[in-house]
C-alpha cells in the first residue's frame, strides 16, 4: 500500500473519536449541505459514500429519505467504527479503498466524495471506479478542497512532505481535465467560504 494511504490511514483512525465535532471536521461539514441539497433533486435508489468517514452525512441522508438504498466505503476501521454505532442498520458500511472498490458494474445511481478526493494517490483510477459502478448518466458529486493559485501551490508543496495522508489540492482546470474521460459536468462551483469546491458531474 503506498505511503500516503498509510499515513491516511493513521490520521483518520486518530481523529475519529471526535471527529464531527472536532474543528479538523470542520472543512468537511461545510461540503454536507451542498450534498444534501444535490441528492434532494434526484430520485436515487442505490447511494454510494466514498470516505463515508463516521457517517454523519449518510446519517442526515437518511433523515431525508427512507427510501433510499445506502452504502459507504472508507479506509479507516475506526472511523467505520463509529459509523456502525451511528446508522445501526441504516447503510451498508464496507472498509475499502476508492481505487478498489469491491462492489459490481452499474450499481449505484448516484455516489458522492466529499473532502477525501485530495487524499487519493492516483485519482484517475478512483475515478475510473467512479464510473464503473456508476449507472449510466448516473450523478457523481465531489466536493474537496479549493485554494488560490498561489496557496494551492503553497499547499502542495507542503503536502508532499506532511504525514497525514494529503496527496493534492487541485485547480479547476485539473479536476475538469480527470474528470472529462468518463463524466459530463454539469455544473462547477466554489462554496460561499471559498475553501471548497462542488461538481456536479454525469457519467457518460
Amino acid at each position: 500500500m503506498e505511503k500516503k494511504k498509510i499515513e491516511t490511514k493513521k490520521e483518520f483512525n486518530k481523529q475519529a473519536k471526535d471527529y464531527d465535532e472536532a474543528h479538523y471536521g470542520d472543512h468537511a461539514r461545510r461540503i454536507y449541505p451542498y450534498i444534501l441539497e444535490e441528492i434532494a433533486k434526484y430520485p436515487a435508489s442505490a447511494i454510494l459514500d466514498l470516505g463515508c468517514g463516521t457517517g454523519e452525512l449518510l446519517k442526515q441522508i437518511a433523515m431525508q429519505n427512507h427510501d433510499h438504498r445506502l452504502f459507504g466505503v472508507d479506509l479507516s476501521k475506526k472511523m467505520l467504527e463509529i459509523a456502525y454505532q451511528k446508522l445501526e442498520n441504516k447503510a451498508y458500511l464496507l472498509y475499502g479503498d476508492a481505487e478498489y472498490l469491491l462492489f459490481e458494474k452499474n450499481k449505484f445511481d448516484l455516489i458522492y466524495c466529499n473532502d477525501s478526493f485530495h487524499h487519493y494517490p492516483n485519482p484517475k483510477k478512483a475515478l475510473k471506479e467512479v464510473a464503473r459502478v456508476l449507472k449510466k448518466d448516473g450523478i457523481f458529486l465531489l466536493g474537496d478542497c479549493w485554494q488560490p493559485l498561489v496557496s494551492r501551490w503553497i499547499m502542495n508543496l507542503y503536502m508532499k512532505i506532511s504525514r497525514s495522508g494529503d496527496v493534492k489540492i487541485y485547480s479547476k482546470k485539473q479536476i475538469m481535465n480527470l474528470l472529462s474521460e468518463d463524466f459530463k459536468i454539469k455544473e462547477w462551483r466554489v462554496t460561499a467560504d471559498k475553501t471548497a469546491f462542488f461538481i456536479v458531474a454525469v457519467k457518460q
